[in-house]
């Protein structure tokens, strides 16, 4: 078989004999990556010259004459790789799984590359940064095109990462002199970010204003200008250091404590506001404005609710006695203080007399505000029945006892006493007036002889009224007057001399006779 096909090979053309010889003869199938030129032998080989050629491997890569001849990367500073053949380290012929490159990724020194490995560099694996199925020499050595998934700063700062870190130690940055620009770091400026201000890589012809930088962080939304110095500092932000006493408005109490927009609500320097509380405060006047615009009349600026002046003698109700020591609310329930009613008892519930002295009680006629207890009522001037005797001690509720009724009682004894004692025997319409006076009840007076036209004498004057006047509610108190109208009964003659019994008897003593004819 040998022979045939040597007999096949001559009786083909020259340049196609070589070529199906060589293959004939080959020692082996070339690794993948030569994979494709296996066919071509004369590629790599000169004809029948048994050995590769390394003009012919540099011929296909290229790269690698540059770097021997610019002495850069590894075929242009590794001292075997410039003297030696290819074939010395790169074996071919072994099949399509041989490696080739021969690589001892554990001795391979990095140092002949155009990358040296420092410190934590050194520790990584080489598949890290070197793609499978991609030459080496074909890695970049930019920080970014490894480390772009892991940088903070979003590309922001652009890819020269090695500008301001360094492969020891990467959180620590180097040091940039930003005092030898035109905006020296100041205060707080110096712990903020590069990309902070320097956003898109931008760090030339940057603004040197505040707002170039915090216009979206401005509090203010603008209303103060882009003067922010002109209150802030970089050292403390929120602590403002403008000079209000300078304008025509001093700060004073609680206006120290207000933030600037509470009252400067548009453009700061264009607007001048007004110094009137109600500029400010009308939507929390909780006086509605029924009291004016002049707050200050009446209202301090250190305590709105408690730095109050106002003084109550000037008004329709001069605040005097218990009335002085009163807390304002205790009156005023609303804001509207001129609706505010100056009666007594728009304030004071009637929890003594419950409405016994009238729905419609003035305090006033009684009571003062010096003491609400000591009250004075002359009783006889205005009501025009005087209280004299056991009446002035009488409380006002034992008379005037109904709730709601009027004032105006009868002024009769008999409307306010009951007759327990008579129980009607002096007449249905009893008249205490013509027995009893206020000063005692007991220290009754009455002239029978005067009044009854009946004079009591003797044992009569020690009677009680009710041994004569025994009958309930009679029509009339004029009672006989003879003696057999009371006597009858005790007549011993049982009649026989009539009824004058005077003709023998007298009042003083019974058992006297006197007989007259």
């Amino acid at each position: 078989m040998l022979l045939a096909a040597l007999f096949l090979v001559g009786a083909a053309r020259p340049a196609i004999a070589q070529s199906l010889l060589e293959r004939l003869v080959t020692p082996g199938p070339l690794a993948e990556s030569h994979a494709k030129v296996e066919k071509e032998c004369n590629k790599c080989h000169e004809a029948f010259a048994g050995r590769a050629q390394s003009s012919l491997c540099i011929a296909c890569h290229k790269n690698i004459l540059e770097d021997r001849n610019a002495h850069k990367g590894y075929h242009g500073r590794q001292p075997e790789a410039l003297t030696q053949e290819c074939q010395h380290c790169h074996t071919e012929h072994k099949g399509r799984d041989a490696d080739i490159m021969q690589l001892d990724r554990d001795r391979f020194d990095h140092d002949f590359t155009n990358y040296k490995l420092v410190d934590s560099h050194k520790s990584v694996a080489c598949a890290s940064c070197h793609e499978p199925r991609k030459p080496f020499h074909k890695a970049s050595f930019q920080c970014f095109d490894c480390h772009k998934k892991n940088d903070p700063h979003k590309g922001r700062l652009g890819e020269k990462c090695d500008g301001c870190h360094s492969p020891t130690k990467w959180r620590e940055t180097k040091s940039f002199d930003h005092s030898k620009t035109k905006f020296p770091l100041e205060a707080a400026h110096k712990t903020v970010a590069c990309n902070a201000c320097h956003s898109g890589e931008i760090y030339k012809d940057l603004t040197r204003t505040c707002v170039s930088c915090h216009r979206l962080q401005d509090a203010h939304r603008g209303r103060y200008g882009e003067k922010c110095e002109t209150c802030h500092n970089e050292a403390k932000w929120k602590e403002a250091r403008f000079d209000h006493n300078k304008t025509h408005f001093p700060l004073h109490g609680a206006h120290q404590k207000a933030k600037c927009d509470a009252c400067h609500t548009g453009d700061l320097y264009k607007d001048k506001l007004s110094t009137n509380c109600v500029s400010c405060h009308q939507k929390q006047d909780p006086h509605k404005g029924q009291l004016g615009e002049r707050c200050e009349q009446c209202h301090g600026d250190t305590d709105w609710g408690k730095d109050i002046s106002f003084n109550h003698n000037l008004s329709k109700f001069p605040l005097i006695g218990k009335h002085a020591a009163v807390a304002c609310e205790e009156c005023h329930r609303t804001p509207l203080y001129r609706d505010t009613p100056l009666a007594c008892e728009k304030c004071h519930a009637d929890v003594v007399h419950r409405s016994r002295l009238g729905n419609n009680p003035r305090c006033a006629s009684c009571h003062t505000p010096i003491a609400w207890s000591n009250w004075r009522y002359d009783h006889a001037r205005e009501a025009h029945f005087p209280l004299v005797g056991e009446h002035a001690r009488v409380l006002c509720e034992a008379c005037h006892s109904k709730p709601g009724g009027s004032l105006k009682l009868p002024t009769a004894c008999e409307s306010c006493h009951k007759d327990r004692y008579h129980q009607g025997r002096l007449g249905a319409a009893a008249r205490c007036g013509e027995c009893h006076d206020a000063r005692s009840w007991a220290h009754w007076r009455f002239d029978h002889g005067r009044q009854a036209g009946y004079p009591l004498t003797g044992a009569h004057a020690r009677l009680k009224c009710e041994t004569c006047h025994s009958t309930p509610n009679p029509v009339s108190l004029k009672l006989p007057t003879e003696c057999g109208s009371c006597h009858r009964k005790d007549d011993p003659h049982m009649g026989s001399f009539g009824s004058a019994c005077g003709r023998c008897h007298n009042t003083s003593n019974w058992r006297e006779v006197n007989i007259r004819n």
